[in-house]
């Protein structure tokens, strides 16, 4: 079964209806050998501070920068976006070909990279389909158009680079920021 991941329900929607997959199921179409499914945006995050190390929950001076040695990834705690990934994985493993079809541009690249390799399926052979409008037209040449999903691995690599140095910026600054400043309180 062929099993196309869009970034959002709406989008999933208008590809399942392209494609006759008309059979509603609990987080995903189905029909003409698709399975059309969808992520929530960013279901899988990168862990926090205190998933590598619970003493990292309190932000003493001392333990900033931090930095860990490789990033892991986590779903998001949602019991909606935990359902839906349950989904994604059962549809992904079972797949005898899978489609990107997240949003054109870095994040709809990371949030599919992320979410293929949460359900171990990176290995998988896979296939791009880059859109930027939903129009029936638009539709079928993207269709006709699809690319391997290598093709987009420079794009993947500056997307996880923004990804991970956002992390360490971003949460090394707040946390000095508000011990510094905050008065023992989260700005």
């Amino acid at each position: 079964m062929k099993v196309i991941l869009t970034e959002k329900p709406s989008v999933a929607r208008d590809i399942a209806n392209h494609l006759g997959a008309k059979q509603r199921h609990d987080g995903y179409f189905e029909g003409n050998s698709c399975q059309v499914t969808w992520a929530f945006g960013h279901l899988i995050a990168l862990k926090d501070p205190e998933d590598y190390d619970p003493a990292l929950k309190k932000w003493p001076l001392a333990t900033i920068p931090f930095i860990p040695h490789s990033f892991e990834l986590k779903v998001v705690d949602d019991r909606g976006i935990r359902k839906q990934f349950a989904v994604i994985k059962k549809l992904l493993k079972s797949a005898s070909e899978i489609i990107c079809a997240t949003d054109a541009g870095r994040e709809g690249e990371l949030i599919f990279r992320y979410i293929l390799t949460m359900v171990k399926c990176e290995k998988k052979i896979w296939k791009r389909l880059w859109l930027s409008s939903l129009t029936e037209e638009a539709l079928h040449t993207a269709f006709q158009n699809l690319k391997p999903g290598s093709d987009y691995n420079n794009l993947y690599a500056a997307a996880k680079c923004r990804s991970e140095s956002d992390w360490i910026v971003g949460l090394n600054a707040t946390r000095n920021f508000t011990v510094r400043y905050g008065a023992g309180k989260t700005l």
